[in-house]
């Protein structure tokens, strides 16, 4: 096998032209949506639609790639090391691409019912198309991992982890200081023994929310569509199996949204009675789902909406989000920091806004599931700095009696208590907590098993189903 091994940094050329590897479509979109992410950066969820389209995948073409992609990236770390116990080699010994060619053969041996020889040979056809010289490499390995079943491999891989964090780090696929900081919040609501429960959630694929904009969409329509059934939570969700004709039938008032992102902007919305003539504005509204929600509960209510966003590009997400709903809505692009109520056209504040801030995005790895790689436990320090200083802003740009939302979608303590503590002690009798969480159990379809005590709401995905969403209610106290 030492020769095979030796493949394995071959440097890519165009394959022998005698024999064309023949590779079923699915698997070459996966294996060029794992190389963009890899290397581009890319997001998974927005890249791998487009090359389903590009492609022309049938449906079942397009299933297998979509589980290819998202459960290899998912479970990239554990594949890593079931790699290496195979190759007997480091990971990063090995050329990139082949690494990503039998991740994806990981994959199908050890989590799908992809026949064994059916598995291995593409596998090495695909080897065989970007880097020949390791096709016999990616054979050999792949057909070391097919030896063994999936059981034998979890007690491998679980061998010689020095504590429990890092045994479930290495199982569960996630970074170490991701699974110490998702124990630490668990901890501090009493239940650190759902730790398990919730990195398996994150490995999950979760289910297709809708979202029926309020007063916008009468459910009775949109369950007449096959496959409609209400979300468990969300008083304006839905799941369906296809969403495609749902949402094409919606006209822009019917779109793919998570209930726990829906429950953000509606806990918002609803905290107070709506006053006509109030301004709202939604500081970081970017890619604009949750700015669609309080469109059409501003179109209700008699408010007026602002949005703003710092990177161009999802600006016009947001526009395009929100141009169902028959709402002049102000979006601006701007550094929230830099916030100028005036230049909103309310010189005496907003009355309500959502800052739905920058964060690490630990609570959305069953949709982003590169980004528990991308991140760094570094990145948490400049985070919760950012955060810090958009809340001082959007507090600053309330009127007297307005309600600020603060939301993250991670459950990171430094994140959500940590930074809006720190906010709270700066501001001091200028401002109040409300109860979010009986604002959140009021707009539920159903009681919500929320943390005991807290005025804030943490959902979390192996308990509610929906990302994990922190949300938080700040009222500016009136002037006497």
């Amino acid at each position: 096998m030492s020769e095979q091994r030796g493949q394995a940094r071959g440097g890519r050329r165009r394959p022998d032209a005698a024999r064309p590897p023949k590779i079923s479509p699915s698997r070459r979109v996966a294996f060029e949506v794992l190389e963009a992410v890899r290397i581009d950066e890319a997001y998974a969820n927005l890249l791998l639609p487009a090359r389903i389209r590009r492609a022309r995948l049938s449906q079942a073409d397009a299933a297998l790639a979509t589980e290819l992609t998202y459960g290899t990236l998912r479970r990239q770390g554990y594949y890593d090391r079931v790699i290496e116990l195979a190759a007997d080699r480091p990971a990063d010994a090995i050329d990139p691409a082949v690494l990503d060619v039998l991740r994806l053969g990981a994959h199908q041996l050890l989590a799908t019912r992809v026949p064994t020889h059916a598995a291995v040979n593409e596998q090495v056809d695909l080897a065989r198309s970007v880097a020949p010289k390791a096709a016999g490499f990616v054979n050999a390995v792949l057909r070391t991992v097919s030896r063994t079943d999936a059981d034998a491999w979890r007690e491998l891989v679980a061998e010689g982890a020095s504590n429990e964090d890092e045994r479930l780090a290495r199982l569960e696929s996630h970074p170490t200081w991701v699974v110490r900081a998702l124990r630490a919040a668990l901890e501090r609501e009493g239940r650190a023994d759902e730790l398990e429960a919730l990195l398996q959630a994150d490995n999950s694929s979760p289910r297709v929310n809708l979202a029926l904009l309020p007063g916008l969409v009468d459910e009775g329509i949109a369950q007449e569509v096959d496959g409609f059934a209400p979300n468990e939570y969300s008083p304006i969700g839905a799941t369906a199996n296809d969403p495609i004709p749902v949402v094409e039938a919606g006209h822009g008032r019917i779109r793919v949204q998570d209930e726990g992102s829906q429950l953000a902007a509606l806990a918002l919305s609803r905290a107070l009675p709506v006053r006509p003539g109030e301004r709202w504005l939604d500081l970081c509204s970017g890619p604009g789902g949750k700015t669609a929600v309080l469109a059409a509960e501003a179109l209700a209510g008699g408010a007026v909406l602002a949005a703003n966003e710092v990177v161009p590009v999802r600006a016009d997400l947001v526009r395009s989000a929100i141009a169902g709903v028959p709402l002049e809505v102000d979006v601006r692009v701007g550094d929230g920091r830099d916030l100028d109520a005036a230049a909103f056209g309310a010189p005496g504040g907003f009355d309500r806004i959502l800052l739905d801030a920058p964060c690490t995005g630990l609570g959305a790895l069953r949709r982003r599931p590169e980004a528990r790689w991308r991140k760094r436990p570094q990145d948490v320090a400049e985070l919760t700095l950012l955060q810090g200083q958009l809340l001082d802003a959007a507090f600053a740009a309330l009127a007297p009696g307005g309600v600020l939302a603060y939301v993250t979608c991670s459950p990171h303590t430094a994140e959500t208590h940590g930074s809006l503590g720190a906010a709270l002690a700066r501001w001091g009798g200028e401002a109040e907590s409300l109860d979010a969480a009986a604002v959140v159990q009021g707009v539920s379809r159903h009681p919500l098993d929320l943390a005991a005590g807290e005025t804030a709401v943490q959902l979390w995905p192996h308990r509610h189903g929906t990302d994990a969403m922190f949300i938080a209610l700040v009222r500016r106290v009136p002037a006497a």
